[in-house]
């Protein structure tokens, strides 16, 4: 499969790796400030970045379908992993790979 837009590839990786980590900061760090320390503000903040990031990782998988262009299974499986903690990090290694074998 070739390519046509390796650089748009490598900003959706580097979209996944942020979005994967935001949800680590909701989960680790933001939770147990509100929960523990009764700052809820944490979460406020983190979350709505991360929900922001989140949305954001969707419309660039929609979008890859059409510009690097991305096979529909790997937009629905980066989608599906947008929303499992984790996720992101897991569908960014086969991206990485597509990206390596087309240089």
């Amino acid at each position: 499969m070739t390519i046509q837009n390796p650089s748009y590839l490598k900003w959706l990786i580097i979209a996944g790796l942020i979005e994967g980590t935001s949800t680590l900061v909701l989960f680790f760090v933001a939770m147990p400030l509100k929960y523990v320390f009764d700052m809820p503000q944490a979460v406020a903040v983190v979350g709505m970045l991360h929900g922001v990031l989140f949305l954001g990782l969707v419309g660039m998988f929609i979008a890859a379908w059409r510009i690097v262009p991305l096979p529909m299974k790997y937009v629905l499986w980066g989608i599906v992993g947008a929303v499992v903690p984790f996720g992101p990090f897991i569908v960014d290694v086969p991206l990485y790979r597509m990206l390596r074998s087309d240089l």
